[in-house]
């Protein structure tokens, strides 16, 4: 990976990701890896290959700690065994989630709650776990993905939009709350990003030709496109930037 941007702040830094070994997650986890970052992650699914990729990259391996995030204990004894390894977290990136397409009439209150705990729930529970550590240096950064597909009223999706629509809501009063203790809390909002899962599950030739031209610029995003924009966010170069909701998306969402 070609990070152009380089942020010497993060060299150094203890950050940890959810979700960061696959799509989005595992570009973030190069990102903060070419910058000199140590850089622990959770996920389900076996990351053992992709460490080992990184390592021979970068010279840099990344710590992958096996966590289902919406078993809470878990993750919050990943994060400690991170803490062990690599230090006191300075920067969290909350990154894990599934954009199941389920309508309202199909979903049952289980699979509500099951989309609620795995695109929810873990943001709050890690931002109060790595708080202490941050409030303890008097800094840290906390960068909650969300996405556009709420602000642009995504069909089929009510629960995973539902989700978040609060993540905006939940970093907005975290902001507020940990701004006493240094710590910055903003959230990422990504457009559609062609990671493997969505061209396998969702892509086609069609839709992505609709949504393009829907964007300011023509063109695909990739995983890719968010390191930039999240390196930004953890590091000093946005140190006056809290309780924002930063869009990536092309230029779909237009604000003022």
């Amino acid at each position: 990976m070609d990070n152009s941007a380089k942020f010497p702040d993060l060299s150094g830094k203890s950050v940890f990701i959810t979700g960061g070994g696959s799509g989005i997650g595992a570009s973030l986890t190069e990102g903060f890896l070419a910058q000199g970052a140590k850089v622990a992650f959770v996920q389900r699914s076996d990351a053992t290959t992709f460490c080992d990729e990184m390592e021979a990259r970068h010279g840099n391996r990344p710590l992958f700690l096996p966590c289902d995030v919406t078993d809470i204990p878990a993750l919050e004894a990943a994060i400690a065994d991170a803490r062990t390894a690599q230090g006191a977290i300075d920067v969290l990136v909350n990154n894990a989630a599934v954009d199941q397409r389920m309508s309202l009439e199909d979903t049952g209150p289980d699979d509500w709650d099951h989309l609620m705990n795995v695109n929810l729930r873990p943001h709050a529970f890690t931002a109060k776990a790595v708080r202490a550590d941050m409030a303890a240096k008097g800094k840290g950064a906390i960068i909650n993905y969300s996405s556009i597909s709420f602000k642009n009223g995504a069909p089929g999706m009510p629960a995973y939009a539902t989700a978040k629509a609060a993540i905006t809501g939940l970093t907005m009063t975290l902001a507020r709350d940990f701004g006493r203790d240094g710590i910055r809390v903003n959230a990422l909002l990504p457009g559609w990003v062609m990671t493997d899962r969505q061209r396998e599950l969702w892509v086609t030739d069609e839709a992505l030709e609709r949504h393009i031209a829907e964007q300011c610029l023509a063109c695909e995003l990739t995983p890719a496109d968010m390191v930039g924009p999240t390196l930004f966010l953890a590091s000093d170069a946005s140190a006056a930037m809290t309780g924002q909701a930063m869009i990536v998306d092309g230029g779909v969402i237009l604000t003022s």
